[in-house]
């Protein structure tokens, strides 16, 4: 699963350098690509071929935000289908937000972003290492073999 791109969803310049300089240091090998708003990743998950590692969200977000965005995806037939796993990453973390996120929504994790830069990288090294260990309908290929063997 490391050729599989890893999908972040993060306006804000500061955060992005950051997961950048975590995600380097942690030698992640996947593509990461980056939306700085919903509607640009919406249409890049309508469109792609790609299979998807991981959509790591940010709940504040320019003109849509992160609860749209995972509504537009459970919404979307087919991209509900394609199963990814979804994760908001946010400084915004309210009750109404998590509730939200787990009984309205498949998220699989909601995790608020910290200012020390050794507790972010914790944190994005838990969620990274949590999913490339767990097996989910994105784990396999169209002959139902698994893509870590």
């Amino acid at each position: 699963m490391k050729d599989n791109p890893i999908i972040i969803i993060e306006d804000d310049e500061d955060d992005k350098y950051i997961l950048n300089s975590v995600l380097d240091e942690l030698e992640v090998s996947n593509p990461i690509i980056w939306f700085t708003n919903g509607d640009d990743a919406i249409e890049y998950l309508a469109t792609t071929e790609d299979v998807i590692f991981l959509i790591l969200c940010d709940v504040n977000l320019p003109g849509h935000n992160g609860m749209y965005l995972k509504r537009a995806i459970d919404s979307n037939e087919e991209l509900r289908e394609k199963s990814i796993p979804f994760v908001f990453y946010s400084t915004a973390v309210l009750q109404e937000y998590v509730d939200e996120a787990y009984n309205e929504f498949t998220v699989q994790g909601f995790f608020q972003k910290d200012n020390d830069y050794n507790s972010i990288k914790e944190v994005i090294s838990v969620i990274l290492k949590y999913w490339e260990h767990s097996y989910h309908p994105n784990t396999f290929n169209v002959t139902g073999n698994s893509y870590r063997y």
